[in-house]
């Protein structure tokens, strides 16, 4: 297989996807491998990040690559004012693999225009999220056992969640029908509502939140308001807390119902909700580990053929 840059979604195509998940699979069933072994992956945290980075990381190291990096880019030239093309040809001299979160919307897709080796894109500003995107698949997929004709419930921060964005272009492929549940202030995008009516998405938008609104999703997928993208903050104290999921609101829920948040929750899941059965926001975050794996491996030409024939598992009981 030939090397590619792992930079937005909207990129793959419904085969790509599926293939991707069938990756993530096999990783699952044995993350812990020498695919990588003598490669090294350099990651590169411009913006803060816990899941996304560990999860990185994580996955390189079970694969048997060395991790080179900064998570502050104070630490970094940059502070020097060395730009960012400049930072990436230089490491681009020590690494096989970039991974890449940047606070400028457009920046990994401009890294990728300038770097002689992949860029996976981590986050790039309030735009796209795609390695989030395929562990979210991929937990739909788990728990849902498809990705095709379900309900879809965004709730919380659609202006800037970068994870809701890259869902809705995945999800194209799918036959979804979305509910966009949103402040006036936070709504969904007029470019990624247009986006649906071009791809014939269904959607309807909503700014009750309650159980009954809900009571018909498939996956209900929370966002936190994200304090760091607004320029004004009065307008982030208004609507820090407006729709916070409570366990009460679940009575209602179908029974395969998942509720689904990319983390860091803040104040919009009450802990009463950890319980539940319909709770899955901790176990997606582990499905990272495999999802960014299948990553690594499609982005340096490994193929699902070779993990699958591959005999140095380092699985222990």
């Amino acid at each position: 297989m030939s090397r590619h840059n792992f930079v937005t979604i909207a990129d793959l195509s419904k085969d790509d996807l599926m293939y991707l998940i069938s990756m993530a699979e096999e990783f699952e069933k044995h993350p812990n491998r020498e695919l990588l072994k003598g490669r090294v992956v350099a990651t590169l945290f411009f913006e803060p990040s816990t899941r996304t980075q560990l999860s990185f990381q994580t996955a390189a190291n079970r694969l048997g690559a060395r991790v080179i990096g900064f998570s502050d880019a104070k630490t970094s030239s940059t502070t020097k004012g060395e730009t960012l093309k400049d930072t990436i040809l230089m490491v681009s001299n020590y690494a096989d693999i970039i991974v890449m979160r940047h606070f400028i919307e457009g920046a990994a897709q401009y890294a990728s225009e300038v770097a002689p080796v992949p860029i996976v894109n981590a986050g790039d500003g309030a735009h796209m999220h795609p390695s989030q995107c395929l562990l979210d698949l991929y937990s739909i997929y788990k728990t849902q056992g498809r990705l095709d004709n379900l309900n879809i419930y965004l709730v919380g921060d659609l202006k800037y969640g970068r994870t809701v964005h890259s869902l809705i272009m995945a999800m194209r492929h799918f036959n979804p029908t979305f509910h966009f549940v949103a402040p006036r202030e936070l709504a969904m995008p007029e470019e990624y509502k247009l986006y649906c009516r071009e791809h014939g998405i269904r959607y309807q938008e909503h700014t009750a939140f309650n159980e009954k609104v809900i009571a018909d999703a498939d996956i209900l997928y929370m966002t936190r308001v994200q304090k760091e993208r607004f320029s004004d903050l009065m307008e982030y104290e208004r609507v820090k807390n407006i729709y916070i999921l409570r366990n009460s609101m679940l009575a209602s829920a179908k029974p395969n119902m998942k509720i689904l948040h990319p983390l860091p929750r803040v104040n919009e899941i009450a802990y009463d909700v950890d319980a539940n059965p319909h709770a899955y926001y901790i176990q997606q975050a582990k499905n990272g580990l495999f999802a960014r794996e299948a990553i690594y491996c499609h982005c340096l030409g490994i193929g699902l053929d070779e993990i699958k024939a591959d005999t140095t598992i380092l699985d222990v009981d």
